[in-house]
């Protein structure tokens, strides 16, 4: 028929649903012409959703990127000569829900109340090919949505589209982003960017995932943190440095974990934990805020309060707490003794900080809902952190466990560079034991400690999982917009 079914040019939109909505309700003189009298002509685009055929009329709806509107269309309005077929043919026999088209017309309320765009003008804008899951709606309720997650996160694509209260759980990790982001750079903090390519995977304990430079012939790793670029600026002159990263780890994947992830890392100079403790609080509470519009969120049974300040305690006192067991004076025999008692499986290759680690993520973490701040971990259990001031065997070192789970880690960091090369070669003998996630040696860095870092508090925030209890989301795969998933086979 001559109709280009994907046109290029320009459609020349000039609302949006829920904009003409809002207008329409409070009497807008934007939706009339005043020199005439007339309704004004909107211009609107967006996709077909459901059709009502009434013969010579139909009823459309169609939706954009702020929502739904119900589009009146008939054949006269839109067909002035006696050639009938844009409505006969194209409307009524070849367009179909999933479609996006354009629509020119005047808003008017009909009998049954419902604002609408009465069609003076339909234009093809898109054609689809493959059909929609129908998704059936009234008063505002949906039925028979999709819920199947094969296709939800295979084809987060197709579920915005039918599932559209989807997108607002991605509108609101973009609001809680920006949130982050204007605390720290209202504070004075400047956001960087470092490699993702590295050649040294340092920075935190996890096994890499290795790729290959053909031009030099080496082998780089996709980063599994930027902690130590950060620490280079701070050796640079730099104050306060901060990056959101894409961090790639070679794991497991579960409700927690997708192996692609985005961190929040900042460093300030001439800082410690303790100030870190009270920046995390206030820089959390804001955010939520922002977010949410309150310090209180729902999550799952529970309320959740970002209201600062928030519990501390050591995580020797936690493991008391929860198991009865005062290990803070245990070796590395002992402490695998007390993993047998609680019925903790554990393998050759941990050493002591690895068990104590994982004595607390089953028997402790669990409990703790509220924001906790757990402190003062043992040295061997973080090989970039500066050992404590007053406590022997310890350093300052913080994680925010909320809901059960690790929502940040923090240090006053490890500075002094001989201690740091031998916290590193206590991670080689690690590796050596077949511990796949113990960390390299990175001579560079240790170069640049011994240029001198001044004292400085470092934090590392889950983003993926924070969006995840500011959303109310039971799984990571649910705030990301597309999770990694197992390829799937396609018949050529």
């Amino acid at each position: 028929m001559g109709i280009e079914p994907y046109p290029a040019e320009l459609y020349p939109i000039t609302h949006y649903s829920e904009q003409i909505k809002s207008l329409f309700e409070r009497d807008a003189p934007e939706l009339y012409n005043p020199s005439t009298n007339q309704p004004a002509t909107v211009c609107i685009a967006g996709r077909i959703m459901s059709i009502r055929d009434m013969g010579k009329a139909n009823f459309a709806v169609l939706q954009d990127s702020h929502g739904k509107i119900q589009v009146y269309i008939r054949r006269d309005d839109i067909c002035l000569g006696e050639d009938k077929s844009l409505y006969d043919i194209v409307w009524k026999k070849l367009m179909d829900i999933g479609d996006i088209i354009g629509v020119k017309g005047f808003v008017f309320r009909t009998k049954s109340g419902e604002i609408s765009i009465h069609a003076q003008q339909l234009t093809l804008l898109c054609k689809s090919l493959r059909p929609l899951p129908i998704v059936k709606e009234a008063e505002g309720v949906m039925y028979d949505a999709v819920t199947d997650p094969e296709f939800r996160y295979r084809q987060r694509y197709a579920e915005l589209i039918i599932n559209p209260y989807i997108k607002d759980v991605f509108v609101k990790r973009t609001k809680m982003i920006q949130a982050m982001r204007e605390f720290l750079n209202d504070h004075g903090a400047l956001e960087v960017e470092t490699p993702v390519l590295q050649s040294i995977p340092g920075g935190a304990a996890a096994r890499p995932f290795i790729t290959h430079h053909n031009a030099l012939d080496v082998p780089f790793y996709l980063r599994i943190a930027n902690e130590l670029y950060l620490k280079r600026l701070i050796v640079g002159g730099f104050d306060w440095v901060y990056e959101f990263s894409r961090n790639f780890r070679n794991e497991g994947m579960d409700r927690t974990h997708n192996p692609e992830f985005t961190i929040l890392e900042f460093y300030v100079a001439y800082k410690d934990y303790f100030w870190m403790m009270n920046t995390t609080e206030r820089l959390l509470e804001k955010t939520t805020i922002e977010t949410c519009g309150t310090p209180d969120v729902q999550v799952e049974d529970r309320v959740i309060s970002f209201k600062a300040p928030y519990k501390r305690i050591t995580i020797y006192d936690a493991i008391n707490e929860h198991t009865g067991v005062d290990v803070s004076n245990m070796n590395e025999e002992e402490l695998r003794n007390v993993c047998t008692q609680l019925d903790i499986h554990v393998d050759k290759t941990m050493g002591k900080g690895k068990l104590i680690d994982v004595i607390f993520s089953e028997k402790c973490e669990d409990h703790y809902q509220q924001p906790t701040f757990i402190i003062d971990y043992p040295v061997e259990m973080s090989p970039l952190t500066k050992k404590h001031r007053s406590k022997p065997g310890l350093v300052e070192r913080f994680e925010l466990i909320i809901n059960g789970k690790e929502m940040a880690n923090a240090y006053t960091e490890l500075n002094d560079p001989i201690d740091q090369r031998e916290r590193f070669e206590e991670q080689v003998k690690l590796m050596e034991r077949g511990d796949t996630e113990a960390m390299f040696i990175d001579h560079d860095f240790l170069r640049a400690l011994e240029y001198g870092m001044p004292s400085t508090a470092g934090i590392g925030f889950g983003i993926d999982r924070l969006c995840m209890l500011l959303t109310n989301q039971p799984s990571i795969q649910d705030v990301l917009l597309f999770p990694q998933m197992r390829p799937e086979k396609f018949n050529e």
